[in-house]
């Protein structure tokens, strides 16, 4: 699909088939485009918990405010932004350190130089750990729904939930924040498509002060 119609196509649609399903190779396909998204110092603090089962999506629904699409969806993901995702000793960090000294990025020498710099800009404060973590997995979040439309699946993001009741009932850490909930699948076709709403023009958006 064209990048255009991809973005012009994306909706965030209430309505899902749920006899439609999604496939676990199609799922896959999915969240690696999706893993090419940029991140501060390549850090990528975000996970996903996938949910198919329907009781796992009814618990779900029921601390999502009751909205139907959680249920009807063949597939939730709850997306988890890592607060402690610049830390020394994270494995991530560990890995992608390790990473950038084979391909030449970086010398070990560097070690100290990076492990600083993680820390005086994402770790300096509890504020700066949640901009951190939720910045760079709000990117993702984003990449995840055009890559769905570019494989003809339709989403919805949701941030009605009660984020602490669905860390107890799915177990999440507490470095984890949950920025929102993505529903996966197909629209179904027995419902009708909202028209597009308003988005601001270049003139709304481009400012001076």
């Amino acid at each position: 699909m064209d990048f255009k119609d991809v973005m012009y196509r994306r909706r965030a649609v209430n309505f899902f088939d749920p006899e439609q399903p999604v496939s676990d190779a199609l799922l896959r396909e999915l969240v690696e485009t999706a893993a090419n998204t940029p991140s501060s110092f390549n850090l990528q603090p975000w996970n996903l918990i996938v949910l198919r089962e329907p009781e796992s999506k009814g618990r779900l629904e029921k601390l999502a405010w009751n909205q139907s699409k959680v249920s009807e969806a063949p597939v939730v993901l709850i997306v988890l932004a890592d607060r402690s995702g610049w830390k020394e000793g994270h494995s991530v960090v560990e890995r992608n350190f390790q990473e950038m000294v084979r391909t030449g990025a970086m010398t070990v020498e560097q070690r100290e130089w990076f492990l600083g710099a993680c820390g005086s800009l994402y770790g300096a404060s509890e504020e700066r750990q949640q901009a951190f973590a939720c910045k760079n997995t709000g990117f993702f979040a984003m990449s995840l729904m055009l890559s769905a439309k570019n494989l003809g699946l339709d989403t919805h993001p949701m941030d009605g939930f009660d984020v602490e009741g669905v860390r107890k009932a799915f177990q999440i850490p507490n470095n984890f924040w949950i920025p929102l909930l993505l529903a996966v699948g197909y629209f179904r076709k027995d419902k009708e498509l909202q028209p597009p709403k308003w988005r601001k023009s270049y003139t709304d958006i481009v400012v001076s002060f």
